[in-house]
């Protein structure tokens, strides 16, 4: 409100009119985009990374799969978007998508729950998803229930409409699973809607049937319809067990949005998908909401799109098994040399593409917080990583698992390194700050 308030007084003392004409240039920023913030990068671009001449500097900070060049998209796939180059597929196409492409989608995503193409809306990227769902259900006054640790994006989707987040809680000692007694807690009549990230960004985590059952519940007792971030739901390790929210759910409607980007490792391709679970027609409204959003723009990729049923039903089992198997050996990789390092609490994933790693940043008393870690990593080690911070989640940072295998090794060595210089062991520490000190660092 202060932000607004500031803002209508600066027009208003530089409006320069005669009668209804300006008379000098005045361009305010509209309050949409200045309410507008993407957390990780306000933090990242306030950080002061000077990598170690010395040293080759390792990016474990990237969400990006293809950075490295060491993981690459299958050929059929390009095949598929050669063709639909010759097929001369470069118009525009409906707002939603083309028929055939949206059907192909439908099927592919059967293990989610019975759905057709008309339950299908091709977007721009997951993240376009994602924007058109909390757009269609949250508005000004409202609030949206969001994972802490969490990905930044939802925030940044929807506090320029003026929308609420609320953080619940995941808890690391418990697989990074739900408080589900504090996300209880945070619902009250303007809840418009729990956002669900399964597999996690940045945690890695996958969650079990029951623990989905007892969500769906919270969600069903209040009303609450559920966007489900599944955008990793084939990043999961073998052994691991995986339930979409929607398969799992009778009564409460589900918002399911994922995309190509990740398992076919084409994130420029900007191809993602929302898919409309709604057995009980609750969502009625909310489907001509999605609709009239989608046509602000004129669709996504349609040549990404022609090629799309090919694309989803000639891609060889072998590449996505052995994408999944290189994931998770470099977890394992990093998992049992981070284990080692005192000082650290690595959390092993049981999916996804990332790891979070504790700090016991009273044991460094030369760093305040996981910010000036991470900086002073960089400075003298040249291994960046994301501090917990871009995630509302203090004393903790997020590597990345796809890079190269002997970059991961070489990287965990010189963490150690690092360690070992500044991890002081103090008899008179007799505990450590807990999670909920170390948010209210944030």
């Amino acid at each position: 409100m202060k932000d607004l308030q500031e803002l209508a007084a600066y027009q208003f003392k530089h409006r320069s009119v005669t009668g209804n004409k300006r008379t000098t240039w005045n361009v305010p920023i509209s309050e949409f985009a200045k309410l507008t913030h993407n957390p990780i990068r306000a933090i990242v671009e306030g950080l002061n990374i000077a990598p170690n001449p010395a040293k080759p500097f390792i990016a474990l900070s990237i969400g990006d799969p293809t950075t490295f060049g060491n993981l690459q998209p299958p050929e059929e796939i390009k095949n598929a978007v050669r063709e639909a180059v010759d097929k001369n597929s470069n118009g525009y196409g409906p707002a939603a998508g083309f028929l055939d492409a949206r059907q192909a989608v439908a099927e592919y995503v059967a293990h989610q729950g019975d759905v057709s193409a008309n339950d299908v809306i091709l977007c721009s990227g997951c993240s376009s998803a994602l924007d058109l769902c909390l757009s269609a259900l949250a508005g000004r006054g409202q609030n949206i229930l969001i994972p802490r640790p969490g990905f930044s994006i939802y925030r940044t989707l929807t506090q320029g409409f003026g929308v609420e987040c609320r953080y619940y809680n995941l808890l690391p000692d418990k697989n990074w699973e739900v408080d589900l007694d504090q996300l209880e807690s945070l619902i009250d009549s303007n809840t418009a809607a729990l956002v669900l990230t399964n597999p996690s960004n940045p945690c890695g985590s996958v969650f079990s049937k029951s623990h989905l059952k007892a969500i769906i519940e919270i969600a069903e007792r209040h009303y609450l319809p559920i966007v489900a971030d599944e955008i990793y739901e084939h990043f999961v390790f073998p052994g691991q067990p995986y339930y979409s929210v929607s398969s799992l759910s009778t009564s409460v409607p589900v918002l399911s949005c994922g995309g190509l980007t990740k398992r076919f490792l084409v994130p420029g391709w900007r191809l993602g998908w929302i898919i409309i679970h709604d057995r009980q027609n609750i969502l009625k409204d909310v489907r001509k909401g999605l609709a009239n959003l989608s046509a602000r723009i004129m669709g996504s990729n349609t040549l990404v799109q022609s090629a799309l049923p090919e694309i989803l039903s000639k891609t060889p089992q072998s590449f996505y098994e052995g994408l999944v198997e290189t994931l998770q050996r470099h977890a394992e990789v990093a998992y049992k040399s981070i284990k080692q390092i005192r000082g650290l609490r690595p959390v092993m994933p049981s999916g996804a593409m990332y790891m979070m790693i504790g700090i016991d940043i009273m044991r460094f008393p030369g760093f305040a917080s996981d910010l000036d870690f991470v900086e002073a990593l960089v400075r003298e080690q040249s291994v960046f990583c994301l501090p917990g911070q871009c995630f509302e989640y203090s004393n903790y940072f997020r590597i990345v698992l796809t890079v190269p295998e002997d970059m991961i090794a070489e990287a965990c060595k010189r963490l150690e390194e690092f360690v070992e210089k500044h991890y002081q062991m103090d008899e008179n520490i007799i505990a450590k700050p807990n999670n909920a000190t170390a948010r209210r660092l944030c």
